[in-house]
């Protein structure tokens, strides 16, 4: 078996233990408590919750079988399979909550997944160097740096859904940076301990994996599954591929018409991501109310909130 297959192998194993590590710990950010937290506070309660820990061993799991994927394969390559945990997840969380996932949503979650197929077949990413240059890190800091600090604050700013896609950009990007830079770390690794002591990506990859995870446990508490996963999985791939680009001087190896058909499948990728999160308030309100979890509301500025992904109204259940 050549070595971009083992890749793929160890890439979708990856995605799954994702997806189980993901419904765990969204179940944990959406029920951990009623009141209103921050970032920090969250995470700190989720420490101590069960299901968060079941999460988290998920996590670790998949970033260890992405290390042992970037060995082998490219950033671009390895990123863009961890959407297929969308599919893995979307039963798992139905099974677990007893929510329906409806054919809409399974019909973009499909989409969305096709259509990284689709990029990663057509374009065959692959090539580029394990380290980056100082200069071509600066760049990405500066990029970077105020994108995450918009998504942070206009999260403050708006609540529910948009509250969960920014919260959700800031985690997928903080992730894809985490994969970047494990690329590197696992290559400065060969040099002995020493030597990753030494490296600097070292230390800035143990910062992007907890920011990754802090910023996405926010996430899953300002909205649901639907909202929140679907736009954490496809930034981490959209950010891992531009990083791994223009800082690793990876390059897809395809021809020019190839290359349209992958930039269409990546609009493609954008505008289902952005349909399952547009839909999340109304499916939840409607399966709320169908369960008899919510009473009827009938108060035209209460529904409109609600329909805008109100995450108050979401995790405020009658007794």
């Amino acid at each position: 078996m050549a070595k971009v297959d083992i890749a793929v192998v160890l890439a979708l194993l990856a995605a799954f233990a994702s997806a189980v590590g993901n419904v765990f710990r969204q179940r944990s950010a959406q029920e951990i408590t009623d009141t209103e937290v921050g970032h920090l506070e969250l995470f700190g309660l989720s420490l101590r919750d069960t299901r968060w820990w079941l999460g988290a061993g998920g996590a670790v799991a998949n970033y260890v079988l992405q290390a042992a994927a970037l060995a082998l394969g490219s950033v671009v390559l390895v990123t863009a399979l961890q959407v297929t945990a969308l599919l893995f997840a979307l039963p798992i969380y139905a099974y677990l909550t007893k929510v329906r996932v409806t054919r809409r949503e399974w019909a973009w979650a499909v989409l969305l997944a096709a259509a990284l197929a689709v990029v990663v077949t057509i374009g065959d990413p692959g090539g580029g160097a394990s380290r980056g240059s100082p200069g071509d890190w600066i760049v990405v800091a500066l990029v970077m740096g105020p994108l995450v600090a918009f998504c942070l604050l206009g999260a403050r700013v708006w609540k529910g859904t948009v509250a969960a896609v920014l919260l959700a950009v800031a985690a997928g990007s903080s992730l894809a940076l985490f994969a970047v830079l494990t690329k590197a770390v696992v290559e400065v690794l060969s040099g002995g301990v020493g030597a990753l002591l030494l490296s600097p990506e070292f230390y800035f990859w143990l910062a992007a994996m907890p920011a990754g995870m802090i910023f996405q446990q926010s996430a899953y508490r300002a909205g649901s599954l639907t909202a929140a996963l679907p736009t954490s999985v496809v930034a981490k791939p959209l950010v891992g591929s531009l990083l791994g680009m223009l800082v690793l001087g990876e390059t897809f190896h395809t021809t020019q018409s190839g290359l349209v058909v992958v930039v269409v499948a990546v609009v493609l990728v954008i505008v289902a991501t952005v349909a399952l999160a547009r839909g999340e308030a109304e499916n939840v309100t409607e399966e709320a109310i169908e369960s008899g979890r919510f009473p009827v509301i009938t108060d035209p500025r209460v529904i409109q909130q609600a329909a805008s992904g109100s995450a108050g109204l979401v995790r405020s259940p009658t007794r």
